[in-house]
């Protein structure tokens, strides 16, 4: 039986899923920003301003746009050189669009907020019967924020790795994050290799399903756009809809990119099948040593790909390359779950 791992039915809708405003550090309004990604074909903007949760952004949402609410929440180490301390930023996307409770919050330690962060810090809300959210850079508090976030509503990405400095003993510490960003693009522009597949698998083989995404974490600094439009996720869903757009997620019918298109994806008779837009080539990843690579005739291009999924593979994930060099990359597929009825 035909088992579609992106849905059948629906439309794409392409999204920024990390995107900094004029709320804390970015160089654009919330407005000029739906209007510049809009030109590029973004239909979902996900405002994700440095700590603050905050209702101002609902008005921006239309029949062809949709604004998601969020925030980036960090914690570092202390003690250290700058630039050479550790850190780690999650984003958290609301589930609800009424949903504007911020966990995680404490009242004395968020005084010191980016850029415009203070003239808003006064329009957040947070659960005034909690006591302050102490924040550690340890893995028991990490995974209390995740559990916390997850608990009180949303959506946890787990956000550029290598610019954080963390290695393997951080990331495999943490618990219940929805996704991370297999891309962050600024990153990219910035020198950093911020393009993830070796920290996805390792995270995917010890057993934790996560989707990947990719996102700008587009601040414009000076009003330069060269950290946009470069690293986007998506989504197929039924219609452009708060709680429809936010389902998917969690559901996982999205991929990754930052250039090329996949159309179709299902698991059929043991084998995965991808329809998608010119590709040099195509690759499949099954987190056992052995993968397989469809190559396009020299000077041609390939737009499918049907490979079978070897005996013992853990998962399945595949990921399109474009005469660019640019990939697209779908979530793991554990094979576990391809096989349940």
């Amino acid at each position: 039986m035909r088992k579609y791992l992106l849905p059948e039915k629906g439309n794409f809708y392409k999204a920024n899923l990390h995107c900094h405003s004029q709320v804390s550090d970015g160089a654009y309004t919330a407005l000029e920003l739906k209007e510049l990604y809009m030109k590029e074909g973004y239909s979902i903007i996900a405002y994700t301003d440095h700590s603050l949760l905050i209702p101002h952004h609902k008005e921006l949402s239309d029949e062809n746009f949709l604004a998601l609410n969020g925030f980036e929440w960090d914690v570092g180490e202390s003690g250290k050189a700058p630039g050479r301390n550790k850190c780690l930023h999650i984003c958290l996307i609301a589930l609800e669009e009424d949903n504007f409770i911020a966990p995680c919050w404490n009242r004395e330690e968020i005084r010191n907020l980016k850029g415009n962060g203070e003239k808003y810090r006064d329009l957040v809300k947070f659960d005034e019967s909690l006591p302050d959210f102490e924040k550690e850079y340890t893995a028991e508090c990490i995974n209390k924020a995740i559990k916390n976030a997850r608990n009180t509503g949303f959506f946890v990405t787990y956000n550029h790795p290598v610019w954080s400095q963390e290695d393997y003993s951080n990331y495999m510490s943490y618990e219940n994050m929805n996704a991370m960003e297999i891309c962050n693009y600024a990153c990219i522009a910035e020198g950093w290799y911020d393009y993830n597949p070796k920290i996805y698998d390792d995270i995917l083989r010890s057993g934790k399903k996560i989707y990947a995404i990719a996102a700008d974490d587009n601040h414009n600094f000076g009003g330069n756009l060269y950290d946009s439009f470069g690293g986007y996720t998506v989504i197929k869903a039924e219609k452009l809809q708060y709680r429809t757009i936010t389902k998917a997620l969690e559901e996982g019918n999205f991929y990754a990119s930052q250039g090329p298109e996949i159309r179709a994806l299902w698991y059929e008779n043991g084998k995965i099948h991808i329809e998608c837009s010119d590709a040099e080539y195509i690759d499949f990843n099954f987190g056992i040593m052995h993968a397989k690579r469809f190559r396009a005739e020299k000077n041609g291009v390939i737009n499918m790909a049907e490979c079978e999924v070897p005996p013992h593979s853990v998962y399945v994930r595949v990921t399109v390359w474009d005469k660019y060099g640019k990939p697209a990359d779908t979530n793991a597929y554990f094979v576990e779950d391809l096989e349940k009825e």
